[in-house]
């Protein structure tokens, strides 16, 4: 019998790497692999890993790892949607005054954008402030706009909405 370490490093793995939309198709996944479970172990495993589902473009859920920073690629990846970088990060516009960078999203997708800003660890962004729709990013007191908007558009789809400055 395998033990449970081995099956939570699969369901870690699984979950990394697949689409996976139900505890029924994780579960035919871990039967495959030789890990018979119940629909009660797999859910305290999903609890202990702090698993979450979030909704696909095309109505159904997958789960993804928390501080999971691949969403996007594995939403891309399954064809489950076309590739449009303003629906993935809701990206509206960008303002930049000074050394604050405004940026605006949809609603609800502030939070995630900041935390992708956050994750590209870009030496130029000091770090991120998040609203619901809208967020502030603040630069290096020695960052030009040029350069701001040349590590933000690594980040962004910029040739989106952009005011003029």
């Amino acid at each position: 019998m395998k033990n449970r370490k081995q099956r939570v490093e699969l369901i870690v793995d699984l979950i990394r790497t697949k689409c996976i939309s139900s505890q029924e198709e994780l579960s035919k996944m871990l039967t495959d692999q030789g890990f018979n479970v119940t629909q009660a172990t797999l859910s305290r495993d999903l609890k202990l890993l702090k698993i979450s589902k979030v909704p696909t473009d095309n109505g159904t859920y997958m789960y993804i790892l928390p501080d999971s920073n691949s969403l996007k690629d594995k939403i891309l990846s399954s064809g489950q949607i076309a590739m449009n970088a303003n629906y993935q990060s809701g990206f509206v516009s960008l303002q930049i005054s000074g050394n604050i960078a405004v940026i605006k999203t949809r609603n609800g997708y502030a939070a995630g954008l900041a935390y992708d800003i956050d994750m590209s660890n870009a030496p130029e962004i000091v770090g991120t402030i998040p609203g619901s729709d809208t967020l502030f990013a603040v630069l290096r007191d020695d960052i030009t706009k040029e350069q701001a908007l040349e590590v933000l558009g690594r980040l962004l789809p910029l040739e989106q909405k952009i005011p003029q400055f």
